[in-house]
């Protein structure tokens, strides 16, 4: 039986935001400084600091003091804030980020697995939502980061493709943007475009669910002035790729166990520098969005604080 529109776009507003609608919440340009910076990255696993295998405890603490040290307007998790969803998990990422609210931070995180891993998924997502209530009855939302740049957190544990309830409410955002914003920010977990594995970590390749939002914004983007930029996870990496007008990072360097990978040629950073406990910081500046990858150097140290810039790029916009 086919589901008429009027049913796809009533229960897009059931888990998301009304269709052409305004996003779904707005911080005035007036609250910003200037210049605008975030930070995005993810794959921490905030739990019990016993547990050392799945995530570096030391790592973590040092991105959360380093982050708050950027005292960035926003900052993006790409998914799996937690090790298993559970409330333990919360509790500790409440203890080791209260720096963060101690500055005021705002944070926004996007789903990942992990999220959802050892609890039923109702109440995997009441954790989540009790940690972060304002985004109760949401799996994915957008951001007014000012006038200029939307923030936009998706749920790839849920469907993208073409019809699905997520996908017609991002389509109705991308329908919906004010003429004046110039980028869309999208933070997800599993990643659209990432190396391909051949040997190690196969089953952390791209799957259809993201192929199918890379094959969308392909189309949006070359159609827009607006340029967009996706920060996703799942691999516990830095890569960085340019497709068909889109930037595309991975960034799940947050404190959960590093994967080495393979590189392909497309992967635009190529060190051989292992492993990359990190997070991207973003700029906002005139017509210049810039993106730096800053890197951990001293993660074994008992309290690590060296850190470099080991990779920048910029994207130019439009007036």
């Amino acid at each position: 039986m086919r589901i008429s529109l009027r049913v796809v776009l009533y229960l897009a507003l059931i888990f998301g935001a009304r269709a052409g609608a305004a996003t779904t919440f707005q911080i005035p340009d007036s609250a910003l400084p200037e210049p605008l910076v975030l930070v995005a990255y993810g794959d921490i696993r905030f739990t019990d600091s016993g547990e050392t295998a799945a995530s570096s405890p030391t790592a973590r603490r040092a991105l959360v003091a380093k982050i708050a040290a950027e005292n960035p307007a926003a900052v993006f998790i790409n998914g799996d804030l937690p090790f298993h969803g559970i409330a333990a998990d919360y509790a500790v990422y409440r203890a080791e980020t209260q720096v963060w609210r101690d500055k005021h931070l705002r944070v926004y995180p996007a789903l990942g697995n992990h999220e959802l891993s050892i609890c039923l998924e109702s109440s995997c997502l009441d954790h989540w939502w009790n940690t972060f209530p304002e985004l109760r009855g949401r799996r994915w939302y957008s951001v007014a980061v000012g006038s200029k740049l939307i923030g936009i957190a998706l749920d790839s544990d849920a469907s993208l493709l073409p019809g699905s309830l997520q996908r017609v409410w991002l389509e109705s955002q991308m329908s919906s943007l004010d003429p004046a914003v110039r980028v869309v920010l999208i933070v997800m977990h599993h990643p659209p475009v990432a190396d391909v594995q051949t040997v190690k970590l196969v089953d952390h390749n791209s799957r259809p669910n993201e192929q199918a939002l890379a094959a969308y914004l392909k189309t949006a983007a070359a159609h827009s002035a607006v340029r967009f930029v996706v920060s996703a996870g799942h691999i516990h990496n830095y890569q960085r790729f340019s497709q068909d007008g889109v930037t595309y990072l991975v960034s799940g360097g947050g404190g959960a166990t590093p994967y080495d990978i393979d590189r392909t040629a497309a992967d635009l950073y190529q060190d051989k520098g292992f492993p990359n406990y990190h997070y991207v910081r973003f700029e906002l500046r005139g017509n210049t969005m810039s993106g730096e990858m800053i890197r951990l150097q001293d993660y074994a140290a008992r309290s690590p604080s060296h850190w470099q810039t080991k990779d920048r790029f910029e994207i130019t916009l439009q007036p």
